[in-house]
């Protein structure tokens, strides 16, 4: 279900839909490591194909670093390929090296291409197309600009940019922004004031701009200080932008929204991991996690739902042990739903998933908390899906949380209530590639205890 390519991470990415069908996304890859280092490790963007947003085939490095003394010559990071023309154009962060205060100096580059694949790029000139301009954002130490993600203008014959950046009007603690550029050409641009400026986090990332079918426009936002990202809604591209709140739970970041192959709009996004596998390693940037429906009802707030397009990767009812599954319930009242126990055939709980309808829990081993949700309403049903150590739980078919639990071991699922203890049947997941055996594989589970040597 999940994607990173063999022995690495995915972090930022793009995707792309050829007009034979095959879905293609670019992403930046790094090892599996706490101590990351951004300038050493994000230098190339590997590339991988499915034909349904589930089973994605590795291709191997499509894009890499800029030769010495240019403006990439250190990291390429996030990019937004487009059709363009025949072919395709990309807008990508450059990074140079680093300020005397260990800022990263970033700058937008352009690159073409006359396939639609993510293949065959060449660089636009041996400079950044796009740089900051101090009269708005701040250019030196703590600086931001980067994640460029281009539109056409719905006001010219143009294009409208949009950035991750730091306004220069605030303190760097509070000046993350969305900032604005526009273009006739896609090569020549002029940078205006932020888009949308809230004033209270330090790093808004990966924006997103998607028409909707009224006209309107959504806008995603990554948020470094949640780890999650938030939905703007606006009439027209300048504005005025409405927040309208978290679209994703936390631990879920760096959203791409894209049409599927039966005409709706699906999310798919990142999900870390831990180093060494275990609960108590460091959180790494992790993998590419299944597709959610997108929802923008017009009298309500953006949301992200089950896709049914994942139902074909699920097999029959059962109340077996098994790691990989979905599991449904209704609820009212209380209830304690137990998914893993920490050992095979135990009474003791290693992972579960509490909610009285308002408050959503998930557990680890003696009760841990790994991850809480407060519900906008009572919610009436709960689905759970659990993909090695990812968790996702959905409320009345809503993403509502994300977490990860290493602990444990299968077990039938059972919910505790006030009508007393009963077994919850799930249907298992069939993973796209169950055999792979390196660092990006899905987590395997706890190994079975070793029977005693007999006497």
């Amino acid at each position: 279900m999940r994607y990173a390519p063999p022995g690495l991470c995915v972090n930022d990415f793009a995707l792309l839909h050829d007009d034979d069908g095959t879905y293609a996304v670019l992403h930046l890859q790094g090892p599996w490591t706490a101590e990351f280092d951004h300038l050493r490790m994000e230098t190339s963007y590997g590339r991988a194909t499915s034909t349904d947003l589930v089973h994605w085939q590795p291709h191997g490095t499509a894009f890499g670093n800029g030769l010495p003394g240019r403006f990439d010559q250190q990291a390429v990071w996030t990019m937004h390929p487009f059709r363009h023309g025949a072919g395709m154009a990309m807008f990508y962060t450059g990074v140079a090296g680093l300020t005397a205060g260990g800022s990263p100096l970033q700058s937008v580059g352009l690159a073409y291409s006359d396939r639609l694949d993510g293949t065959g790029w060449r660089r636009h000139g041996t400079g950044p197309v796009v740089e900051a301009d101090p009269r708005w954002y701040r250019t030196g130490e703590r600086m931001g600009w980067r994640d460029p993600f281009v539109v056409p203008d719905d006001e010219s014959e143009g294009w409208v940019m949009v950035l991750c950046a730091s306004d220069a009007s605030l303190p760097a603690e509070a000046g993350g922004c969305v900032a604005l550029a526009t273009s006739g050409d896609l090569e020549h641009w002029t940078v205006h004031p932020p888009l949308i400026s809230p004033g209270d986090d330090e790093e808004l990332e990966c924006p997103v701009l998607e028409r909707l079918d009224d006209g309107s426009w959504l806008l995603l936002v990554s948020v470094g200080s949640t780890r999650s990202f938030d939905a703007w809604t606006a009439p027209r591209l300048r504005g005025p932008w409405t927040h309208r709140g978290p679209l994703g739970p936390s631990g879920s970041y760096a959203p791409r929204v894209i049409r599927a192959a039966d005409g709706s709009r699906v999310v798919l996004h990142t999900v870390p991991r831990r180093v060494g596998l275990t609960d108590s390693g460091d959180r790494c940037r992790g993998m590419l996690a299944q597709p959610k429906l997108l929802v923008t009802p017009s009298d309500a707030a953006p949301r992200l739902e089950w896709w049914p397009g994942l139902d074909s990767w699920l097999g029959a009812e059962t109340d077996q042990p098994t790691l990989h599954a979905v599991g449904e319930l209704a609820i009212s009242g209380y209830v304690e739903i137990t998914l893993r126990t920490d050992t095979p055939g135990g009474d003791r709980a290693a992972l579960t998933i509490g909610c009285d309808g308002k408050e959503l829990e998930v557990t680890g081993p003696d009760g841990v908390p790994l991850g809480q949700a407060v519900l906008h309403q009572p919610a009436a049903a709960l689905r759970i899906l659990t993909i090695g150590e990812y968790v996702e739980v959905y409320a009345d078919g809503v993403f509502v949380l994300s977490t990860l639990s290493y602990s444990g071991h299968p077990a039938p699922w059972t919910a505790v209530t006030s009508a007393g203890e009963r077994t919850i049947p799930v249907r298992q997941i069939r993973l796209p590639d169950p055999h792979r055996d390196d660092a990006s594989a899905v987590w395997p589970g706890n190994p079975q205890p070793s029977a005693p040597a007999t006497p």
